[in-house]
């Protein structure tokens, strides 16, 4: 292999591969396409003469997977960091370069002990490893993780009993075992067998369905998701409040008696929780009249500590039988956002970094992080599950939250940061996967779309176009029981990761001492 490729092109060609991976996601759907890039990636380190060598292969294949998948975030760097477009691309290319850090340790480790561990154990493990840092350091950034890939493909049955890191796992075994066909050193009949187990994995998918562990209740909810499609520029201006608080009343008023619960999305209320407060007991009187419930974003400030929270509170009926509307300021059905993204919600660093660069004082950048296990929404008589924005993304997070009261997953966002790119769809193929995990339904309402509602199933049930004004009316059937992963979560992929490298590192000691 290595004397077909220059030093030069193999990383090319690498870097090539990672970039292709952007159309296994939506809203290209090409689910196939990574079990070809990581088979590129399995093969180049597997004749890698030395880790290093294999370390830029996998660097070279990240700096192309999030060069163009993450391409996105530059929009917002771009359009509202206040940055010239040097600075801009310079703090891209930082991202990424950092990102890419992840893949190079997964190619490290498994060409550092390639003699100690088959390679389709030993980079699955490795890139199970390398992945879960990616999603804790920094406070974790586990975007474009490759399970999500899956959410249309046969693998898709795997969800609710291994979870997208378990999807992961078996690409890249799939994908190593499929490269060992190319000059392995193994016997045939390692090749073969690890070759037919890749297909038996694949082969056995739809029989899974049987073991998803949830099934329909019979029971519906009705649903109303209100996407007020709010430019982003005018989000935060003063003047735009009242504006923006009647646009979302006016489009909800219509339909406050048809609907069991309302969802707008997050900050839909711009104002400030203490100063909207005539606003929002009007609103609580009105949904209590109309027998619902209604759930809104917005930002409580405390003037005396300074402190923020992006918060999501319950209006109107807390229960069916309620006879009167249950909100005042600071009641307890509401939910503080915990997983804060950095630049946008808090700076590190703060009293430094927010006088070098417009991007560092954004318009609410500065929240306090809620509590990591938080109790579920009710409205009217119904259990969601909350997510504000990016922490959709963080499986763990929603485990430790679901209850066996658990009727629904809600999320709600603001991607209007990103204008007319790949990140809301992509925001929304994780928000899938995240039902197939749990084997609960999704309500997804954002500002300017993706607003949808999700089955259980991970299928889109109703959806509002992008960059409109809309409302996604459903009757979103609900579900009881409990898939294996909403059980034990990430634990056994992880275990079996850790076992295997811990099994090579301990072979590869001993290979050494003899």
């Amino acid at each position: 292999m290595r004397s077909g490729l220059s030093r030069l092109a193999l990383p090319l060609v690498l870097l090539a591969a990672g970039a292709l991976n952007t159309l296994a996601f939506t809203p290209y759907h090409l689910w196939w396409l990574p079990f070809f890039t990581l088979a590129l990636l399995a093969l180049a380190i597997q004749h890698s003469k030395q880790p290093r060598q294999a370390a830029i292969a996998g660097f070279s294949y990240g700096i192309g997977w999030f060069g163009v998948g993450i391409s996105w975030v530059h929009v917002s760097i771009d359009q509202f960091g206040g940055l010239p477009l040097i600075a801009s691309l310079g703090l891209m290319a930082l991202l990424v370069g950092y990102l890419a850090l992840f893949p190079a340790l997964a190619a490290w480790l498994t060409r550092r002990f390639a003699n100690a561990l088959p390679l389709p154990l030993l980079f699955a493990a490795s890139w199970i490893f390398t992945e879960w840092l990616r999603s804790v350091m920094l406070t974790g950034f586990p975007w474009l993780s490759m399970g999500y890939s899956q959410t249309d493909s046969l693998l898709r049955h795997w969800a609710p009993l291994i979870g997208e890191i378990g999807l992961s796992w078996l690409m890249v075994f799939i994908a190593a075992s499929a490269s060992l066909l190319y000059k392995s050193s193994l016997a045939r009949w390692q090749q073969a067998s690890f070759l037919m187990t890749a297909v038996m994995l694949v082969a056995i998918s739809p029989l899974l369905a049987t073991l998803k562990g949830w099934q329909l209740s019979g029971q519906t909810v009705s649903v109303l998701l209100v996407q007020g499609n709010i430019k982003q520029d005018l989000r935060w201006a003063p003047e735009q409040e009242w504006p923006t608080m009647l646009k979302y009343l006016d489009l909800t008023r219509p339909h406050l008696s048809e609907h069991q619960i309302i969802i707008w999305p997050e900050a839909a209320i711009p104002q400030l929780e203490p100063l909207a407060i005539d606003f929002l007991e009007n609103l609580d009187s009105s949904a209590t009249y109309s027998n619902t419930a209604l759930i809104s974003g917005i930002i409580d400030y405390r003037h005396k500590t300074g402190e923020a929270w992006n918060n999501l509170i319950v209006l109107g009926k807390q229960q069916p039988d309620a006879e009167r509307g249950h909100y005042f300021y600071g009641h307890t059905n509401r939910f503080s956002k915990h997983h804060l993204l950095p630049i946008g919600e808090f700076v590190p660093f703060e009293q430094l970094l927010r006088q070098l660069a417009p991007i560092f004082d954004l318009p609410m950048s500065s929240f306090s992080r809620g509590s990591y296990v938080q109790p579920n929404l009710i409205a009217n008589g119904v259990h969601l599950l909350p997510a504000i924005c990016f922490e959709i993304a963080f499986p763990a997070q929603i485990r430790a939250n679901f209850t066996a009261d658990t009727q629904v997953l809600l999320t709600v966002s603001n991607d209007a940061w990103f204008g007319d790119s790949i990140g809301p769809h992509q925001h929304l193929q994780i928000a899938r996967m995240r039902a197939l995990e749990f084997g609960r339904p999704v309500l997804r309402a954002t500002n300017n779309g993706i607003t949808a509602s999700i089955a259980a199933s991970g299928e889109i049930r109703e959806r509002a176009p992008q960059f409109t004004e809309a409302l996604v009316s459903d009757q979103l059937p609900l579900t009881t029981g409990r898939t294996l992963y909403s059980t034990l979560g990430d634990l056994p992929v992880f275990l079996l990761s850790l076992l295997s490298l811990l099994t090579a590192a301990w072979r590869g000691r001993q290979q050494h001492s003899l």
